[in-house]
């Protein structure tokens, strides 16, 4: 029986929680009480080596999951793929609950910003939103599945192979490859990474309002750090003999040092000039007014959701949508078409596990060159071709003709 994708809404059953434990999240019922399935998965999860930022994620996805599986009706443990592809149809055409409704991004949801070209947020599930969940839910029934307490069936099927089995006429000099894509999983629209111009970088840096966030954003165009990542600066991470600053990557936690340019430190010291006193442990970026968090009035450390706001208010003066991968973005698109830096050192400093993300995303052409490059075949088509001089004395005309081609004056 086919269900009535458009008429179904999810309860607001449950909820993600911190906890102070092994597992730094947990999805709880409307009683308080850990989904045991979803709680053993998760500990498991985190005793692999994954970082608390993804088992948020996972969280989140499972909690999704579960919601679905109660209005539905079916019990986790014999959910088939007919959930699966209902969950994505509904995703494909639901919206996302929000907080509080848009005020002054009604108008603007959805659109392209006319000035940097990029598409504000809507409240639609996105491609990458959707595939992301369906390999959410193929690796907690994958953990099921072996420990042998689960379902016999992953309800996340792979697409069916086309001309018989996977690999069937591997080549054994080659690598295998990937055991094949999601069967309900959205097409992804193919994204061009986006860079500021010259101009359009000193239009923000100009519309920024302190100098400490003059510092964090040149820090972060000179050398592609993540915002996370240029949060968690401290004092003792900065190197100003080499100017070198030490950041932690997302993911693996990996401490790297990190070049940035003379004008990002000079930033930095006029806005270390204006802090308090900060020590070797803490950390750099602090809030510009004190707040009181329980004892008493102290400057905090700059969070994610105060960065953004910083970023807000520039975008508001500028009639822009930037945000801070934008400026990953510049930084890593200006390295890749510089003739002096490889694609290795790109990825390095980008900290891409695998140089074929670095050259997936960035090695990418530059649409304002191709345009000028076509313009200049254009304009060399409209000249007249060459002719050849007349031949000296002694010269055959015929045979300089099949010779060289063309035609003789």
């Amino acid at each position: 029986m086919e269900r009535d994708i458009a008429a179904i809404a999810l309860p607001k059953w449950g909820h993600v929680v911190s906890f102070e434990g092994v597992v730094p999240w947990l999805v709880v019922d409307d009683g308080g009480v850990p989904v045991e399935p979803i709680r053993v998965f998760l500990r498991d999860f985190v005793a692999r080596g994954n970082r608390p930022g993804s088992v948020r994620s996972y969280a989140y996805a499972l909690l999704r999951w579960w919601r679905w599986l109660r209005v539905v009706g079916v019990e986790w443990d014999r959910a088939t793929s007919a959930e699966v592809r209902d969950l994505v149809l509904w995703l494909g055409q639901a919206v996302k609950d929000r907080n509080s409704p848009r005020v002054a991004s009604a108008a603007t949801a959805g659109t392209v910003n006319l000035i940097s070209g990029k598409r504000y947020l809507d409240d639609r599930f996105g491609p990458r939103t959707i595939r992301h969940g369906n390999a959410i839910i193929r690796s907690f029934y994958v953990f099921w599945i072996e420990l042998g307490e689960g379902p016999l069936v992953n309800p996340v099927v792979l697409a069916r192979a086309r001309g018989g089995r996977r690999n069937a006429h591997h080549n054994p000099m080659q690598l295998y490859r990937p055991e094949g894509r999601i069967r309900y999983n959205p097409k992804l629209p193919k994204r061009r990474p986006r860079a500021m111009s010259d101009e359009q970088w000193l239009d923000l840096f100009a519309g920024l309002r302190s100098n400490r966030d003059r510092a964090l954003l040149a820090l972060a165009v000179s050398n592609a750090a993540r915002a996370g990542e240029l949060l968690g600066i401290r004092c003792c991470d900065l190197d100003w003999g080499e100017q070198l600053v030490r950041v932690r990557r997302k993911g693996s936690g990996a401490e790297q040092w990190l070049p940035a340019s003379a004008d990002a430190f000079v930033w930095l010291r006029l806005w270390l000039a204006e802090a308090v006193t900060l020590t070797g442990q803490d950390v750099v970026w602090q809030t510009l007014r004190r707040r009181d968090r329980g004892q008493g009035l102290a400057h905090q450390p700059l969070t994610y959701d105060a960065l953004r706001a910083v970023l807000r208010r520039a975008n508001h003066l500028l009639g822009t949508n930037w945000t801070m991968h934008d400026l990953r973005h510049t930084c890593a698109l200006r390295m890749a078409r510089d003739k002096r830096l490889s694609l290795r050192d790109v990825q390095v400093i980008l900290g891409h596990a695998h140089l074929s993300t670095t050259a997936d995303i960035y090695l990418v052409e530059d649409d304002e060159a191709v345009i000028e490059r076509v313009v200049e075949h254009l304009s060399a088509r409209q000249q007249p071709a060459p002719r050849m001089p007349a031949p000296r004395v002694g010269y055959d005309a015929d045979d300089l003709r099949v010779l060289f081609g063309g035609d003789l004056r």
